[in-house]
């Protein structure tokens, strides 16, 4: 989820609200942020302010810290302890080559013991809710996989959040649920499962092999999720147009963040009706490029639009033309304006 889990993300999750009247919930009921380089973290980056930014709802945040160098990692959780929080997240899962070749992400899997140290070291610095983010490992070995989990179960992680795929194989095949469902069975910490979620009702029917469910993907192509799934949960409906038919989306708060106000338009939108769907996605969008303007610096704007664009476009008929338009812009208006031409253009 680099450059996707940022502050103008969550904002636009946020502006979602499941239906329900005073009970209804909006957004997701927690939130990891982008992988924060532990090195650059401590050195003091130009742009780690920005990464250690916890609005809208710090309460509901978990600051996600990536590096392979011990003391690095230990000076980090120390500062972000300071922020408010719901807890700090350890990233021993992530196989990007860019992460890995440094030891860091999945490497940490390689060795039980450096890793149980390390937590063992973490641990009193945070008082905040310590958890680490896994794959199966670097190969198919669950018994390895449940000794290591054990491990930092021991050492004091209070969450384990394990995507069912190693190292090598990326997006190359499904995620294994089967994996999360036996391993919640060996430990007596939460067990959040990732991998592979592609509706509200699919997020629901995973959690009964775990404790909590996280998504990323996903919640890229459709933020309204969060809260279709709170609407399914609490109206006991399990029709998807039914219920994103109900959502509330916070007229206000897209009032105070639009050029133009379009709460009008989305009020009791109705989705089956082509022309008011298109609206709806044409104003979803127009709101994360003013999100993304506010709450990223210049230097990141181009690079978070088009990483966005390029999950929620699989939206749209056309999607990957749309894609490639919006890819030759080189600023957020050149983006704003062809976003804008295409549901002028073909509307249908």
């Amino acid at each position: 989820m680099a450059e996707l889990s940022h502050r103008a993300l969550r904002e636009l999750i946020e502006n979602f609200k499941s239906p329900g009247g005073g009970t209804a919930k909006t957004g997701a009921d927690e939130y990891f942020t982008e992988m924060i380089s532990a090195g650059a973290f401590v050195s003091g980056g130009p742009f780690e302010a920005w990464y250690a930014d916890g609005g809208p709802c710090p309460e509901k945040l978990v600051y996600q810290i990536v590096g392979s160098d011990e003391a690095q990692l230990l000076q980090a959780v120390t500062l972000l302890d300071r922020h408010e929080c719901l807890g700090i997240d350890i990233n021993m899962g992530c196989s990007a080559p860019a992460i890995t070749r440094t030891g860091a992400g999945v490497r940490w899997m390689a060795d039980i013991d450096r890793a149980g140290a390390l937590i063992r070291q973490i641990r009193p610095k945070t008082r905040r809710r310590l958890s680490v983010k896994l794959r199966t490992g670097l190969e198919d070995d669950f018994e390895y996989l449940v000794n290591f989990c054990r491990r930092l179960e021991g050492e004091g992680v209070e969450l384990i959040t394990l995507h069912p795929r190693t190292a090598r194989e990326k997006f190359k095949r499904r995620a294994r649920w089967d994996y999360v469902s036996a391993l919640k069975k060996e430990l007596h910490i939460p067990l959040a499962g990732n991998g592979d979620i592609a509706s509200a009702k699919e997020m629901l029917r995973r959690s009964e092999d775990c404790d909590a469910v996280m998504i990323g993907r996903l919640a890229v192509r459709q933020p309204w999720v969060f809260a279709e799934a709170h609407g399914i949960n609490s109206t006991t409906e399990n029709c998807y147009s039914a219920v994103l038919n109900s959502l509330e989306f916070h007229g206000e708060k897209l009032q105070n963040h639009l050029k133009t106000p379009c709460s009008s338009v989305l009020e009791n939108l109705n989705l089956t009706n082509m022309a008011k769907r298109a609206v709806f996605f044409e104003e979803i969008g127009l709101l994360f490029l003013e999100l993304l303007s506010r709450y990223q610096p210049p230097e990141f704007h181009l690079s978070r639009a088009r990483r966005f664009f390029s999950y929620f476009c699989d939206n749209l008929k056309w999607g990957t033309h749309v894609k490639n338009l919006l890819n030759r812009e080189t600023d957020l208006a050149g983006i704003e304006r062809a976003w804008k031409g295409y549901f002028t253009e073909v509307r249908e």
